[in-house]
């Protein structure tokens, strides 16, 4: 039983490989995805479906989990994409092409899809006779759709097959496929598998443009195409002006605070607001008499003596009085 056991766990290993192989030996060499691109389409879980499945999808799903999830076939995904990436590009005018999400999680993503492509995009509410109804302010006839879920999206592409207009949808295990002419087979419920589905799809389109080089990364970040809660930016701004109102408090009062080595006087008790008078330009009142204070010899020094006989008669009458007590 263990070496029963042994083999089948060998077997599951091997099997993901082996069908991804397979599936990219009908792509060029050089439109194989590299082994960061599988990396990032497993961490934003595009493998991951649901646990229930259509019939028409049995194709692109490889196992299903102990939980009853079904798992993608990753390996098609890559070659759908490409695929789709080709039908895009064989479109000679880039408006011809719109990009369809009622999905919020998707909404992000066509519109920057749209920007880089130079496609169009329906984001939100998808208004019925936009294809068949020419009185219609938002009548558009455009050669090709993106639909990001048959599903969510089923009245567009409902009109599509009124109108002849081919359609390439990202479809997950439960996805009909009825008027769906590419399936891409990826979780479409995800907000980063969608965000990054539409961001591979983009590169591998301006890839085949010619407008970006294979040998370098594309230098528009997958964030971008990332569906972000309008709580959380609320929050995040809110965050980044408290850390901003701090940065200007504590330069106000850095600003307050007096520079090194400046000497400020302590305020005299009882003075507030009194004007500050220098005492040697200070005018004596009238009948006071002027009161010398550090420069009490000051006229000693400009030439002026006391009369000695002064002194004398003085010290004179003070020793015949002294005589004349005693």
């Amino acid at each position: 039983s263990q070496l029963i056991s042994d083999k089948q766990q060998r077997r599951e290993s091997t099997t993901p490989t082996a069908t991804m192989a397979a599936s990219f030996a009908s792509l060029p060499e050089i439109l194989q995805p590299k082994e960061e691109d599988i990396q990032m389409m497993l961490s934003a879980g595009v493998h991951t479906g649901t646990k229930n499945s259509d019939d028409a999808m049995k194709d692109y799903i490889w196992r299903r989990r102990n939980d009853g999830v079904h798992i993608l076939n990753i390996g098609k995904t890559w070659e759908k994409l490409v695929l789709a990436a080709r039908v895009i590009v064989a479109i000679e005018n880039p408006e011809d092409v719109v990009a369809i999400s009622a999905r919020p999680y998707g909404m992000r993503a066509v519109l920057k899809f749209a920007h880089y492509t130079g496609a169009q995009s329906i984001a939100g509410r998808f208004t019925p006779g936009t294809f068949t109804n020419q009185i219609t302010k938002q009548f558009r006839e455009p050669r090709l759709l993106v639909i990001t879920d048959p599903r969510t999206d089923s009245q567009a592409v409902r009109e599509s097959s009124y109108v002849n207009i081919p359609v390439i949808a990202f479809c997950d295990s439960d996805s009909p496929l009825q008027f769906v002419d590419i399936a891409i087979p990826a979780n479409n419920k995800g907000r980063y598998s969608i965000g990054l589905l539409y961001w591979l799809l983009a590169r591998e389109i301006l890839r085949l443009r010619g407008s970006v080089s294979r040998a370098a990364d594309w230098d528009v970040p997958v964030d971008l195409f990332f569906h972000r809660d309008p709580e959380e930016l609320k929050k995040a701004d809110e965050e980044q002006q408290a850390k901003l109102d701090d940065a200007a408090a504590a330069a106000a009062a850095a600003a307050a605070e007096p520079a090194y080595g400046e000497a400020v006087a302590p305020p005299v008790e009882g003075m507030e607001g009194a004007p500050v008078v220098d005492p040697a330009m200070a005018v004596p009142a009238e009948g006071a008499a002027p009161a010398f204070g550090a420069g009490a010899a000051a006229p000693a020094a400009a030439g002026f003596s006391a009369p000695a006989s002064g002194a004398g008669d003085w010290a004179g009458a003070d020793a015949t009085q002294a005589a004349g007590n005693w």
